[in-house]
């Protein structure tokens, strides 16, 4: 199932990841993300992904960043209707759009949308994930070119507020190797800024 090393990963980072607080310190900002990291390495070799034990040493990132962990208010959009993402296979998938993210970063204000895949919300243990796929300055230079991926779960949602932490930002497995069905993210959610954080190019590449 192509989905399963990704929610294994989410899994992972559920359980094993603690909580922190609206402004963690920068020592244990930096611990957790080191951590986190840690944990998604060790999600590629849990089932047959595209990555072997030997290329996780190709895997980059930016240094940890606590200015791109931004608090986000939350806006519901429920009358939307579902519409086909393309993907890098030229293969679609269906998603409708769940809400808008407003944040500011470095001083100016943004937008970014989240979907629900109309495939996943039908399986019990999936319902609650959401899609937050992005596009930055970055792309094709420091990080993957076909964008970069960030993931929620409805009850991150439930107070209006979330965190939006792009130092988890990681890459499509279409950064790796072919043969996968990677959603392009959408032309609303390309950021005219650079995000110099999370994943960044495939070394091996």
């Amino acid at each position: 199932m192509k989905y399963s090393i990704l929610f294994v990963f989410l899994s992972l980072i559920l359980i094993n990841t603690p909580i922190i607080a609206n402004n963690p310190t920068p020592k244990g900002f930096k611990k957790s993300i080191k951590k986190h990291r840690k944990l998604y390495k060790k999600a590629f070799l849990e089932e047959n992904g595209p990555l072997s034990k030997k290329e996780l040493k190709y895997l980059d990132f930016f240094a940890p960043n606590i200015n791109y962990r931004v608090s986000a208010t939350f806006k519901r959009t429920p009358d939307e209707k579902p519409f086909e993402i393309p993907t890098s296979s030229k293969v679609t998938k269906k998603y409708v759009k769940y809400g808008e993210l407003n944040f500011a970063l470095n001083g100016k204000e943004y937008r970014l949308n989240i979907y629900q895949s109309l495939t996943l919300r039908k399986m019990p243990q999936y319902r609650d994930y959401l899609f937050l796929p992005f596009k930055d300055l970055t792309n094709g230079k420091l990080s993957y070119g076909g964008g970069r991926y960030l993931d929620l779960k409805l009850g991150d949602l439930k107070t209006g507020t979330v965190m939006i932490d792009f130092n988890k930002a990681y890459n499509p497995y279409c950064a790796f190797s072919d043969g996968y069905s990677c959603p392009i993210p959408p032309k609303e959610n390309h950021l005219d800024v650079e995000i110099i954080a999370g994943e960044k190019k495939f070394l091996k590449n």
